[in-house]
């Protein structure tokens, strides 16, 4: 109890309770409201801290398994928080406009960011100096654009285990567009937005700064323990397999010398006759 009394603290301090005018809010959120102060909704964070503890658990899973997790923030309070958080756990985000069709049209993305990469691979092999001066610019162009739009998600090669978004109201087409492929959808969800259609609901202050980094600082940590948890699965198994293909060469090794000493002494036998 105390380590969540402490945890209801940290997210009193950064102010995560703080919700939206009552006269904006959404009434499926009224069971995680815990009152009305001066026209405003007071989240409550013992609710919260529940709902981020078992996010976290859910994505740390995920990240277990190798799955990509799609983080979607085009608010400008959020975008950089977003972006290095994300970052640091080495998952894909989305800062800037939601290109439509990011999932429903998965193949189209990829196509657009395979032609970054034909473009990168121009640069290398010295087939874009051969352009013309306007050419070379118009390409450039192209290129700065797909790398706003897309660079983040430029190692995504199939379609994420989950979507994390701040903003549900805000980010409702990337929701839309998850719902409709059945990917798990994850999100801060203030007063004024739909929980009903959000698979792990985390209610919060989706507008200030500080609060979005608490909860996105939490989100991270839980997917870096995740890939950690996967790394040191992996690195064991390599472990086993290896200490086990020694332990079959070593019983071929034993096999060997010992039929290779059987017609020594049958010689040996034959000579003594």
């Amino acid at each position: 109890m105390a380590n969540n009394n402490e945890q209801v603290k940290e997210l009193l301090d950064a102010g995560v309770h703080f919700g939206h005018l009552t006269r904006k809010w959404n009434p499926n959120m009224a069971p995680y409201i815990y009152m009305e102060r001066n026209g405003i909704h007071i989240i409550n964070l013992y609710k919260t801290a529940a709902k981020l503890e078992e996010a976290n658990e859910a994505l740390k899973k995920i990240a277990a398994s190798g799955r990509k997790i799609l983080f979607v923030a085009t608010k400008k309070q959020a975008k950089d928080i977003v972006a290095e958080k994300a970052g640091n756990a080495n998952m894909p985000y989305i800062t800037e406009r939601w290109p439509g069709g990011m999932l429903t049209n998965f193949v189209t993305i990829r196509k657009a960011v395979k032609k970054m990469a034909a473009i990168d691979r121009s640069k290398q092999d010295g087939t874009f100096n051969a352009l013309s001066k306007k050419e070379r610019l118009a390409v450039d162009r192209t290129r700065a654009k797909l790398e706003k739009n897309l660079g983040s998600i430029s190692d995504m090669t199939r379609l994420p285990g989950a979507l994390f978004v701040v903003d549900t109201t805000r980010e409702h087409i990337a929701v839309k567009e998850a719902l409709k492929l059945k990917i798990p959808i994850f999100a801060m969800v203030d007063t004024n937005c739909d929980p009903n259609v959000i698979d792990y609901v985390i209610p919060s202050n989706d507008d200030a700064s500080k609060s979005i980094n608490k909860i996105m600082s939490s989100v991270s940590e839980a997917i870096i323990e995740g890939l950690s948890e996967r790394k040191n699965g992996k690195d064991k198994a390599q472990a086993e397999e290896k200490a086990t293909s020694e332990t079959k060469s070593s019983r071929k090794r034993v096999s060997v010398d010992t039929s290779a000493e059987t017609p020594v002494e049958t010689k040996a036998t034959s000579e003594e006759e």
